[in-house]
């Protein structure tokens, strides 16, 4: 019992800054995602194609999370955007106070989207919310396609599921229909894009969902 209380009274106050960060986006008008998955799905090279597709119409940010090195901020420093590296030292998630420290290492009125990458992780991060607008999960054919069968709190709380790597579903096992059917059951409203970061197949997809939502907030 005193387990579940410490747990309760940690989440608690994830919220209220969760809570704070949502304020802080709205404020500047900053559309923020929270993108999740396992490790290996493609996380940081969706965002290396996001960033060549969208960084010289729209002002982006990054903060990557990770448990050891800042290998991959320096991945999307190459884009010259402005990057928050969070090493987690171990820790399986990201937390509000985390993301709320590293937002003053931004100039948050030169922002329209910040792109949060989440540590590689299908159960902790589900439980922490950010103050993030939606959170995105991610997965791929090469990981297999039960991922929503054995994670479901993380495809129930998210808004949208990218579906990547679609290019090798000829050489894997990977039952795209089972992967759709189980996420949907367990989230109908639960939007789902599939694409290939390598071949580019399906990434207009990916960029119009992007665009659309911005559409929604007024870019400065």
């Amino acid at each position: 019992m005193s387990i579940v209380t410490v747990e309760r009274k940690i989440l608690k106050k994830n919220d209220e800054l969760a809570a704070e960060n949502r304020q802080i986006f709205k404020d500047h008008r900053i559309f923020t995602v929270n993108l999740l998955s396992s490790p290996g799905s493609g996380k940081t090279t969706l965002l290396e194609k996001t960033l060549e597709r969208l960084n010289h119409t729209i002002k982006i940010g990054v903060v990557e999370g990770d448990v050891q090195t800042d290998n991959d901020a320096q991945r999307i420093a190459r884009y010259d955007v402005p990057v928050v590296q969070i090493v987690t030292n171990g820790g399986c998630h990201l937390e509000a106070k985390l993301v709320q420290n590293a937002l003053a290492n931004f100039t948050l009125s030169s922002l329209d989207l910040l792109i949060i990458e989440n540590v590689g992780n299908l159960v902790c991060p589900a439980s922490y919310d950010l103050g993030e607008a939606h959170k995105i999960v991610m997965v791929s054919t090469t990981e297999g396609d039960d991922k929503p069968a054995k994670y479901p709190a993380m495809f129930r709380v998210s808004d949208l599921m990218i579906i990547n790597k679609i290019d090798l579903l000829d050489y894997v096992d990977f039952d795209m229909q089972k992967v759709r059917k189980h996420a949907l059951t367990i989230n109908p409203n639960l939007h789902i894009i599939e694409l290939s970061c390598k071949s580019g197949q399906g990434f207009d997809a990916w960029i119009d969902w992007i665009k659309g939502k911005l559409s929604s907030y007024t870019i400065k």
